[in-house]
């Protein structure tokens, strides 16, 4: 991977794009999120992400540090913690029974870290080296909406999954700007996390779910333009790491 990195770091973010999809995605389509597999597959390949930020000290430039600035000029990221909450506004449930529920909540978190420091960390950099940032943003954001098709290969419907692109597609674009202007993925990790975790105890309401990737687009548009107007702490075409 070191010699990918130097190389090409678009390219690098790509294969470690698809390492982490070989491994979720088989997992996903055999024994399920809930599975002690799911768990051991995730913590593998989160740990060899983190394993290579550490040991090439690029904690900085893929925003594993605290946010730059004050949380109020971010408007204390209330959009983002609003909106973490709307797979709860249906109703509560159970996904799973048992030690199931549990290894599934983990996973979930994994997952915030994994695909944050994936998208928004390799590749969102990567672009930003090369691309204008709106450009560097819109590819990064897009490209994590689009990526969910992959859910079909693990058995995922149709309907669920184009509704489950648009919505990723809305927060992308959230946690790009937020990264963009912060410095810091925490809170993007944190709340990527925390929304996997929360589909987990989301009753089925398919209403409640309309209306929540309705309100998710509009609200990431507003914050998104609100952030848009602020400095950026990650400096485009920088040659770090």
């Amino acid at each position: 991977m070191g010699r990918i990195y130097e190389k090409d770091e678009v390219l690098f973010a790509v294969v470690w794009i698809a390492v982490y999809c070989m491994v979720s995605i088989p997992i996903r389509g055999a024994f399920g999120d809930e599975s002690a597999a799911m768990l051991v597959g995730l913590s593998a390949v989160a740990a060899a992400v983190f394993a290579f930020v550490r040991k090439r000290n690029l904690e900085e430039k893929y925003g594993l540090v605290k946010w730059k600035g004050k949380a109020g000029e971010y408007l204390f990221f209330i959009p983002m913690l609003v909106l973490m909450t709307g797979n709860l506004w249906g109703g509560v449930g159970i996904a799973y029974d048992g030690a199931g529920q549990f290894f599934a909540v983990l996973s979930m978190l994994l997952v915030g870290f994994i695909e944050e420091l994936l998208f928004r960390g390799f590749l969102f950099r990567a672009l930003l080296k090369k691309d204008p940032v709106f450009v560097a943003v819109t590819i990064s954001a897009v490209t994590f909406g689009i990526g969910h098709i992959v859910n079909l290969f693990a058995g995922q419907g149709g309907t669920e999954t184009v509704i489950q692109v648009f919505f990723a597609i809305a927060w992308g674009f959230l946690f790009t700007f937020v990264f963009l202007k912060s410095g810091s993925l925490w809170v993007c990790i944190a709340v990527h996390g925390m929304v996997d975790v929360f589909a987990k105890f989301a009753a089925d309401e398919s209403r409640s779910d309309n209306i929540y990737m309705v309100i998710t687009i509009m609200v990431s548009a507003a914050y998104c333009f609100y952030l848009s107007r602020k400095p950026n702490a990650v400096e485009p075409g920088r040659k770090d790491g």
